[in-house]
């Protein structure tokens, strides 16, 4: 399956838990693509790689589908997750109620602040980063979060690498090395804010 369409098909279950909030029960390539922000074409092409073409004249069952895109994305089966910087950011992420929706459960918080260490946060102790091999190693989480400042950032990469997790998904503003075999996802909202920017100045330019 394409990187592409890998990247696309959460949207796509976005759109179907909110087709199936509002009762849905069946859905048209149109209508779904136009929920998920593609075009029907694309979207009908991403599907297919599922084994899912949809019924003509019927359209697409929105539970079978559902499930079909969640099977592909690995949620069906529990993603244990450990989160490394538990400031603002860790503790948003640690509460965050999503994560259980999507089949992911925080099992660890990670801190290197004295202070931090030892408080309870969202009903987990945080660990002093000395421990954090024997942590992933007892509660089996197999996905780090990042959400340390960019100074530190690598350093942590590299212990969640060395502890044996096998994705990581990093907030801190800078670019980080890992080896085959780890997949890296990075969120840098400084760097959207500054694409948004980018548009908007020339959008202005535009109207001038």
């Amino acid at each position: 399956m394409p990187p592409s369409t890998v990247a696309r098909l959460p949207g796509y279950l976005r759109a179907l838990d909110a087709l199936a909030a509002e009762g849905v029960v069946l859905t048209s390539s149109e209508e779904l693509a136009g929920r998920a922000g593609v075009n029907p074409a694309q979207l009908r092409k991403d599907l297919s790689f599922l084994g899912s073409y949809g019924r003509r004249g019927i359209g697409y069952d929105v539970a079978h589908l559902s499930e079909q895109v969640g099977t592909v994305l690995g949620l069906t089966t529990q993603r244990r997750v450990v989160i490394v910087g538990i400031g603002n950011l860790g503790h948003a992420l640690a509460n965050y109620s999503g994560f259980a929706d999507r089949g992911f459960a925080v099992v660890g918080l990670v801190d290197t602040d004295p202070a931090v260490v030892g408080t309870t946060v969202a009903g987990l102790v945080v660990q002093p980063f000395e421990g954090l091999r024997a942590l992933v190693s007892s509660t089996g989480a197999s996905i780090g979060v990042i959400a340390t400042p960019a100074a530190g950032a690598q350093v942590v990469c590299d212990a969640l690498v060395d502890a044996g997790v096998g994705g990581i998904l990093t907030f801190a503003p800078r670019a980080l090395r890992v080896p085959a075999g780890v997949d890296l996802r990075a969120v840098d909202v400084a760097s959207e804010l500054a694409i948004l920017a980018f548009h908007d100045q020339w959008r202005s330019a535009t109207l001038a």
